[in-house]
């Protein structure tokens, strides 16, 4: 908070403790939607949103944060340790704990994002709060949805997008999402934030191709100025039994790599236009393309020198 925002009036006098408090709790309280956003809402869907936007909040936040350390990444690293390969945690450790960071990676597989947060869960001692950016449809729209969003993300399936809603009215419900998204990219908490910049799963049987950025990310960084960290992902399926077997079975190995840093300050002096958005969500993937990169010549090494010991 600045010097000017703890002045009472014109004369500078001083906040009491309680009232100085109280204003920062107000500026750190989560943003609600308004009337007029949430009435685009199903009833399904507004109970959906409400159970998960109070489950993302204080105590409750807290509480599922706890059993997403101690009970979702223990049994994703069960169903993962044989398979699972993590470089760059170095790179993540560079950045400032209490600060968000916002991660920026391709998008092959459902659990995507379930396996780099059990990298970080797993390997390194921060301690943070998940948040997942995610669309609407199925973990919104259903009582089912929400029971996924439970088991498999301990809610952190939030804020909800309705951007590919067969109903566009629906759509604007997510300009209190992308104020929320914001919100958490900005506020000074440790909030680490998966996002696909490419906006869908790609299902391209090559995994070093890449679908076009979306430009909505460029928007967020540029209003919320959060530190971003690029990480590249392969070896991951949609099915989830099968993944699991492969553990054991023998599947492909799962590659985790996370980059630097991204310095975005060059674009922070433009103006807030959709070019400048896309342009920030073009370079991310260039950033996670080089990545890709390394991942692509140290993999193919490791899978020539494995076939060599088995000729």
């Amino acid at each position: 908070m600045s010097d000017d925002a703890l002045t009472a009036n014109s004369h500078n006098t001083q906040l009491e403790p309680e009232t100085t408090a109280a204003v920062a709790a107000a500026a750190a309280a989560p943003l609600a939607p308004t009337r007029e956003e949430t009435s685009v809402l199903s009833t399904t869907e507004k109970i959906g949103f409400r159970l998960a936007h109070r489950m993302n909040q204080g105590a409750w936040k807290r509480f599922w944060t706890f059993w997403q350390r101690h009970v979702g990444s223990l049994w994703i690293q069960i169903s993962t340790y044989n398979l699972m390969r993590v470089a760059g945690l170095e790179n993540f450790e560079k950045t400032d704990a209490q600060r968000p960071i916002l991660l920026v990676a391709n998008h092959r597989s459902f659990f995507d994002m379930y396996v780099v947060s059990t990298a970080l869960f797993r390997r390194t001692n921060r301690q943070f709060r998940l948040f997942f950016p995610v669309r609407a449809k199925f973990f919104y729209d259903s009582p089912v949805g929400w029971f996924v969003n439970l088991v498999m993300g301990w809610f952190s399936m939030y804020p909800p997008f309705f951007r590919e809603a067969r109903e566009v009215k629906k759509r604007e419900f997510d300009k209190f999402s992308l104020r929320r998204l914001i919100q958490i990219c900005s506020e000074p908490m440790p909030n680490i934030i998966g996002f696909h910049p490419e906006g869908k799963r790609n299902l391209n049987d090559n995994p070093y191709e890449f679908l076009p950025a979306q430009p909505g990310i460029g928007k967020v960084i540029l209003a919320a100025r959060p530190q971003v960290v690029p990480v590249f992902i392969a070896g991951l399926g949609n099915d989830l039994p099968k993944q699991v077997l492969g553990n054991w079975r023998g599947g492909e190995k799962v590659r985790v790599r996370f980059g630097a840093p991204i310095d975005l300050s060059a674009f922070y002096e433009k103006g807030d236009r959709l070019r400048t958005h896309k342009e920030i969500a073009d370079f991310l993937m260039t950033k996670i393309g080089e990545l890709a990169e390394e991942d692509k010549i140290i993999f193919s090494t490791h899978r020539r020198r494995d076939a060599e010991k088995e000729s």
